[in-house]
């Protein structure tokens, strides 16, 4: 146990039974536990395999590189169609913890193995992912030579974001008004988070 961790344990005013089951049973599989982005992270050699968080309707266990696990008992969750690499197993209480117990050091040990043998999950490329036509349009617009060169120079974690933040609204109104709230903050090569 990491006491560096144990505030956020300590802190839990939700999910604080359910958080220590988790915690007993990952540290049972011999993982070292540190705190990465204020949740308890659990890495072998320093890669991460495991995370716990909670959200209000039920806390978790985030297996960082679940796509590659095998799941027979169908209990992971891709949290959105866009997650490309990990898997959840969501909880509601903490009989559903104590009941999954061997199943979970199960799946836990097999993300040790994916990590041991080095297996990555190969990630499509933000050019896999359709540009929305009214982002495109400005694209190839007369004077879009210089949104273009902007966009493409962003990372491709910021292109992939500003296209699923484009892609989402179900009326082509409100995604051109997406981009047109956007377009000068591209041309600044900022990502959509920044």
């Amino acid at each position: 146990m990491n006491p560096k961790v144990d505030f956020f344990f300590s802190k839990a005013k939700k999910w604080q039974e359910e958080f220590e089951k988790l915690r007993m049973i990952i540290l049972d599989c011999g993982l070292t536990e540190e705190l990465k982005w204020g949740q308890p992270c659990y890495t072998f050699q320093k890669r991460n395999i495991v995370l716990i968080h909670g959200f209000k309707e039920y806390c978790a266990i985030l297996f960082f590189k679940g796509a590659l696990l095998n799941d027979p008992n169908g209990i992971l969750i891709q949290q959105t169609e866009n997650v490309q690499a990990t898997r959840q197993v969501r909880f509601i209480n903490i009989r559903q913890i104590v009941k999954m117990e061997p199943i979970l050091k199960a799946y836990i040990y097999e993300a040790i193995e994916v990590e041991k043998a080095g297996l990555k999950v190969s990630f499509k490329k933000t050019s896999d992912f359709i540009i929305p036509e009214e982002f495109q349009k400005k694209l190839s617009a007369k004077g879009g030579h210089t949104l273009k060169t902007a966009f493409y120079a962003l990372t491709p974690g910021r292109q992939r974001a500003y296209i699923f933040y484009f892609s989402q609204p179900k009326q082509s109104k409100t995604r051109e008004s997406r981009v047109e709230k956007c377009m000068q903050q591209i041309l600044n090569g900022k990502g959509l988070n920044d």
